[in-house]
């Protein structure tokens, strides 16, 4: 099941990310206020009762007409079955997102896995999906982090929406 989350999803989140290197461990108040604040840009997977998967996400308020994927997540267990794809669907689906113009993320060159996750989700849907470097690490993170690449899919309401795996 996918669904918005709850704040209650705090703590699960919190474990999940944890679960999922190389991903950035937030604070558990971080993980609270997405799941009370953007629950409307953010999809909780979940099944069996446990949280699988999560996406964290926020229309950007210096250019609402994106969609900004913060974190994909999918626990171990669950992976190679298209949950990702599977939430990014729903993600750009919803009401409060199905008018961006563009999903964006940024991502560091090493994690293949969101590279393919977000390359498929274009290709499958006959969609652009362009790169350029946006922070880089010895500029914006003084070296303790590597450079993040922004992708950016240019999403169009003109273009069929295919149903993921």
């Amino acid at each position: 099941m996918l669904r918005m989350p709850r704040p209650t999803d705090g703590p699960a989140i919190t474990r999940l990310i944890a679960d999922c290197p190389p991903l950035d461990v937030n604070s558990a108040y971080c993980n609270l206020l997405q799941c009370a604040h953007f629950a409307d840009t953010c999809v909780a997977a979940i099944e069996d009762g446990l949280l699988k998967g999560w996406i964290s996400g926020y229309r950007p308020p210096s250019d609402p007409g994106q969609i900004f994927v913060w974190q994909v997540a999918v626990h171990p267990e669950a992976r190679g079955r298209g949950l990702g794809a599977r939430m990014l669907g729903e993600l750009v689906s919803r009401p409060w997102v199905s008018d961006a113009r563009a999903l964006t993320a940024t991502i560091t060159a090493a994690n293949a896995g969101s590279w393919a996750l977000f390359a498929a989700f274009a290709r499958r849907r006959g969609l652009k999906l362009t790169a350029s470097l946006r922070f880089q690490a010895d500029v914006h993170f003084q070296g303790s982090h590597d450079s993040e690449w922004e992708i950016s899919i240019a999403l169009s309401s003109a273009c069929p929406q295919t149903k993921e795996p």
